[in-house]
């Protein structure tokens, strides 16, 4: 009996049927809507017969583009997941004062803020950023893929996973109850006995892995993959924000591993790095913490930086003003994000010296964000301005993430930190410029480069729809919480006393239902758009009349890209070969070396959760025997040599000559 019960434990672990929330309603209701969805969608998938395309050029894939595709398809799918936490957030702030306790639980209320800022944070905004680059990236530099294309397949599966583990939280057991940054004494074994902070680490681990591998293969790829005649000072700014966005991204998460893996040992082997009484210390977890969380804000923003730079000049006609002035700007940024980390915490007592260090480096920051600004003002000055959906994303972004850079200088300072600290004004500012600088800055690139990766634009009626919710929307739901933060409101709470302040969590309520409308208008404007595709196709390839060289091959581009490697000579090549005559070649066509698909990277991937499961649940045997069949798995794909395969002639030739005719019909 005693054997008996040792191997159930060692099975099964903590995990029993109490972890399934039968004694939730809205869980279960959930759980019914995602369980019917996922039959549909699996029933549609069997009718339709797609399950073999399904994984051999999608889920097998290690075409940069496709992959860029899927990590957008993810970033969109988990902004639903995330927004519906900031919906239930904002209704029960709404309704929940005196006597009404609003219908979330205090204990569930946790976990949504916890998990709506996770979500955000690793699973939107960062899948959107990598899949931005993956796609854009070896397209402007005139590449056919990147450095290592199957770590760009593995990348993204581990990303997914990540993801995956943290809605499995939602039906088996729950997620962490400590915010999104899980700060010790909370989030360890005393503070959170059960599994919710073991899905952040371990769902934050698989992440992490997959946004450090892609770092390092989009650096090796910028570095050493340009186009002939593309030196330093020629590169696109998006190509050059993405190479700061990557050295960011390899320096920092190293770090987010390693203070994880700590607080996994302090909550598993009781090492106690950050238990105070014991020896350790929680204030060397914030720091660890922060170190990598204030470049990660820079992370998300700076390619978006490089979306906006790319817009403004295509949609002004003009050369962007001040290039290198921009690039610099970029690596400046770059630069002092890694000397700021300490304002997250000025009123944790590390004295006026060091406070006053971290203010007037937080200040400096801002000169390099506003020089960028200037610059695409400047750029806009006297050009010859369309007003399509990608430029009104932008123009919105720019009146957006002003207000909140200012509001940023003024957290700022410390004497004012120690007044609006753990307030709804911090919230008010993460969001102001996280929404307005980040989502707006995906809108306008998925707006821009749409016809790039798809052969047609997106609708033009329905992108303005989404655009006006959001941009109203916004100023709805956080404007009011700037009056509330200045108030003395703090943040995380769950129901209030005092009945003046309901006014100001209603209005925020209306924001987020036009929020929500935002997101509606944008799937109908992904649908509408594919019923007319056949009316928004453009066979130029180049839409917009861009400026790089992404813009040089069709749309949607080949697998290949490029059947010739392209020559760069001017900073705007794509524009340089229109005035200059640029003819498509039409001989001297030869086959073209290109790497196979694999199963390996969704295999190594999906025994990543697996392992990552059982160590949550601390089923050791499934943790033991899902590490030993990943290995396996590795050492089988590292020694299989035949991954290789050729694009014949031939088929380049009929491929480039369906192009030409369309362009010559087109004309």
């Amino acid at each position: 009996m005693l054997d008996h019960i040792d191997l159930t434990k060692l099975i099964f672990g903590r995990l029993t049927w109490d972890a399934i929330p039968f004694h939730e309603p809205i869980l279960l209701v959930t759980f019914a809507m995602v369980a019917l969805g996922g039959i549909a969608l699996v029933a549609a998938l069997t009718y339709f017969r797609v399950w073999g395309t399904l994984w051999r050029d999608w889920i097998t894939s290690i075409d940069h583009k496709k992959i860029g595709i899927m990590y957008m398809i993810l970033g969109l799918i988990m902004l639903l997941r995330g927004f519906a936490d900031a919906l239930m957030m904002r209704t029960q702030q709404a309704i929940a004062f005196g006597d009404n306790a609003g219908f979330l639980p205090p204990h569930h209320y946790d976990q949504i803020f916890t998990a709506h800022g996770v979500i955000m944070i690793f699973f939107v905004a960062m899948p959107f950023v990598t899949g931005l680059m993956n796609y854009v990236v070896p397209l402007q530099i005139g590449a056919r893929d990147v450095a290592f294309p199957f770590l760009n397949n593995f990348s993204f599966w581990m990303t997914t996973m990540g993801a995956v583990l943290v809605m499995a939280s939602l039906f088996v057991g729950e997620f962490a109850r400590t915010g999104w940054l899980a700060y010790p004494p909370l989030s360890g074994i005393v503070g959170s006995p059960d599994v919710g902070v073991d899905y952040y680490i371990w769902s934050l681990q698989i992440a992490g892995v997959g946004t450090l591998l892609s770092g390092v293969n989009l650096i090796a790829t910028i570095v050493k993959m340009r186009a002939p005649g593309m030196t330093w000072m020629k590169m696109p700014v998006f190509t050059w924000t993405a190479l700061c966005t990557n050295i960011l991204i390899v320096a920092a998460f190293p770090v987010l591993t390693a203070v994880l893996a700590m607080l996994s040992l302090d909550r598993v082997a009781g090492f106690n790095f950050f238990t105070t009484e014991l020896g350790g210390n929680a204030m060397m977890y914030v720091n660890l913490i922060w170190i990598w969380g204030h470049p990660e804000v820079y992370i998300l923003i700076l390619p978006l930086f490089g979306v906006f730079s790319e817009v403004v000049a295509t949609f002004s006609s003009k050369r962007l003003f001040g290039y290198a002035s921009m690039v610099y700007a970029t690596c400046v940024i770059m630069i002092l994000s890694y000397l700021v980390w300490l304002h997250h915490f000025f009123t944790m007592g590390s004295g006026a010296s060091v406070n006053s260090f971290f203010g007037i480096t937080t200040m400096i920051i801002s000169i390099p964000t506003g020089a960028k600004i200037f610059n695409w003002l400047f750029t806009m000055y006297r050009g010859r301005i369309r007003f399509e959906l990608p430029m009104l994303w932008t123009i919105g972004f720019m009146v957006t993430f002003t207000i909140g850079g200012m509001t940023g200088v003024l957290l700022a300072v410390p004497p004012a930190d120690f007044v609006l600290h753990n307030s709804l004004f911090l919230i008010a500012h993460f969001h102001n410029v996280i929404i307005g600088g980040v989502v707006f800055g995906v809108f306008a690139a998925i707006n821009y480069w749409y016809p790039k990766a798809f052969g047609y634009k997106l609708d033009a009626f329905w992108g303005k729809c989404s655009f006006w919710f959001w941009f109203v929307g916004f100023y709805l739901a956080f404007m009011p919480l700037y009056v509330l933060g200045l108030m003395g409101v703090t943040r995380r709470v769950n129901h209030f006393e005092d009945p003046s302040l309901q006014i100001w969590t209603i209005i925020a309520w209306f924001g987020a239902v036009s929020i929500a409308l935002g997101i509606g208008s944008l799937l109908m404007q992904f649908y509408v758009s594919y019923r007319n595709r056949h009316a928004l196709r453009d066979v130029t390839g180049d839409p917009w009349g861009g400026r790089t060289l992404e813009w040089a091959t069709s749309s949607p581009p080949p697998d290949y890209n490029f059947a010739f490697t392209p020559q760069v000579h001017e900073l705007d090549a794509w524009t340089d070969m229109k005035k200059h005559g640029y003819q498509r070649p039409t001989s001297g066509f030869t086959k073209i070396h290109m790497p196979k698909n694999t199963w390996a990277g969704f295999v190594i991937a999906a025994l990543s959760a697996l392992v990552g499961f059982g160590l949550i649940w601390q089923m050791w045997l499934v943790a033991a025997i899902g590490f030993v069949i990943m290995l396996i798995t590795i050492i089988v794909h590292t020694f299989n040599y035949k991954r290789d395969y050729y694009i014949p002639a031939e088929e380049v030739v009929r491929t480039e000559d369906a192009y030409t005719k369309l362009l010559s019909s087109h004309v």
